[in-house]
């Protein structure tokens, strides 16, 4: 059965189609896989009983003819999805125990189309972090180790439980969400390809709310045209949520097909930062040059507000926060504090229930939207973002894409960078910028560092043109070959 687990979602549709095995069979071989690998701490919840149900029912389907696009794949869903019946916590404690009597649009989609819900995956907590150690329910684990030092290296965040498990082969796709990076750096981190769709590509109905004007959903899998199936299911307009788009959903499938003759890729020379390592200065070379050898024009542009990225993101993103969480008051559901004192009982729960790093950004996005410093901070944040957009509208002028480092450094070690919150902030240097824009963008992995650990490049496409981002991935994965798999499994 652990052959199963090494498919692709590609391989797996066409074994289930051509009977070579049952989806009952492919669910049980990654149920027995999550068994085997728990010290990852990937799930928070996991729930094969409901996996091997779905699954019955997807074969009955299949044997009558009415197989759905993902019928029978077994996927992980982050844990800041609402699942009907099944716990959904964002990774914190304030949401321990909350089982929601509805489902999330993203997950509703999957499921419409036969995909089957191994469990709810580990994440920073409330999607605040780059490295997956903020979680209440403890740590995730990378499934790769440096040569000749056995740390246990972060996922990195927040959807850190869903790129780990895709990458140790305990799901064969997963959910993530991405506010700031938070799919392409653990997709980095991890040796796997994870795409951060246009902002209103996928619903946000149903999902656990960090930053609203930067949330958005999206996927991990182990190859590019994985990540296409499992977008091509979630995306599509939804009248529940007013940030959705009315758009047509284009064959993302269909534009992986290897061409970029007469496409142009630019390169932002901003983005060549000050104490990048070398080794990921050549691996973006080498992204260059596999552009121009497959006959696409480079170009360098200029992002000339990109150095603002990060300060704009760290206003904006805080300042939602704190307005998002300020419904978690101990009161309609979650954690409550048993205190008579009704002011007692709202900030003792708030305390109890938050972790530090949330803590944080409520009161830093508190601070930025009380009086007198709502038009210094939060204000002033967001005409800078749209100066950040117009960058990259200028920059599409002369271009198809962009192309980029995804994260200026590989996994590192739990702890490391831990007492320095801004160093950690700086992890999404390089994903913020397409974040504040709305832009889609998306890692795939192509070299290894020094010590053997995965390095991924980032496509930026205009917007609502992931097309082009799946056409430039897929030849980045064509030529770089990334086929290594991490020691846990090697």
């Amino acid at each position: 059965m652990s052959a199963l687990t090494n498919l692709t979602i590609e391989e797996a549709l066409k074994g289930l189609e051509k009977k070579d095995f049952t989806a009952v069979e492919l669910t049980q071989a990654h149920i027995d896989a999550m068994e085997k690998h728990k010290a990852l701490n990937a799930y928070i919840t996991e729930t094969p009983d409901l996996a091997l149900e779905q699954a019955k029912v997807s074969d009955e389907r299949r044997a009558a003819g009415n197989a759905g696009n993902l019928d029978g794949i077994p996927l992980g869903i982050k844990d800041l999805f609402c699942t009907d019946g099944v716990q959904t916590t964002a990774a914190s404690h304030i949401l321990e125990g909350f089982v929601p009597r509805y489902e999330s649009t993203v997950t509703a989609n999957l499921f419409k189309d036969g995909a089957v819900m191994l469990g709810k995956m580990n994440l920073d907590e409330f999607a605040m972090g780059s490295s997956n150690t903020t979680s209440y329910f403890g740590n995730v684990i990378n499934p790769w180790k440096r040569e000749g030092d056995d740390s246990d290296l972060v996922p990195g965040g927040s959807s850190g439980g869903s790129a780990s498990a895709v990458s140790a082969r305990l799901c064969m796709g997963a959910t993530g969400t991405d506010t700031g990076g938070s799919i392409r750096q653990p997709a980095a981190f991890c040796g796997i390809s994870g795409i951060k769709p246009t902002y209103g590509r996928c619903s946000r109905w149903g999902t656990v709310a960090f930053a609203s004007s930067l949330d958005q959903a999206g996927t991990f899998a182990r190859s590019v045209t994985d990540n296409a199936l499992l977008l091509q299911s979630m995306a599509g307009y939804d009248p529940k949520d007013s940030t959705s788009a009315n758009k047509e959903v284009p064959d993302f499938v269909a534009a992986i097909d290897g061409n970029l003759k007469g496409k142009t890729i630019g390169i932002p020379k901003e983005y060549r930062v000050d104490g990048m390592p070398a080794e990921i200065e050549k691996l973006w070379q080498q992204g260059i040059e596999w552009m121009k050898a497959e006959g696409a024009n480079i170009v360098e542009v200029s992002l000339p507000h990109t150095h603002y990225a990060l300060a704009t993101y760290y206003v904006i993103a805080p300042a939602e926060a704190s307005s998002n969480l300020a419904r978690y008051d101990g009161v309609r559901y979650g954690h409550r504090a048993d205190k008579e004192d009704l002011k007692d009982m709202y900030e003792i729960s708030r305390a109890e229930g938050f972790g530090d790093e949330v803590k944080r950004r409520i009161m830093i996005g508190t601070y930025a939207l009380s009086s007198g410093y709502y038009d210094a901070y939060y204000i002033k944040a967001q005409k800078v973002r749209r100066l950040i957009s117009d960058d990259f509208l200028n920059a599409f002028k002369t271009c198809d894409a962009l192309l980029t480092p995804t994260a200026p450094s590989a996994a590192f070690a739990l702890g490391e960078n831990e007492d320095d919150p801004i160093k950690m902030y700086l992890n999404d240097v390089f994903t913020v910028p397409a974040s504040l824009a709305g832009l889609p963008g998306m890692s795939v992995p192509a070299g290894k560092d020094s010590k053997g650990l995965p390095l991924g490049l980032q496509i930026i496409g205009r917007p609502w043109d992931e097309e082009m981002v799946f056409k430039v991935a897929g030849v980045i994965e064509n030529l770089a070959q990334f086929d290594d798999v991490p020691q846990l499994i090697a």
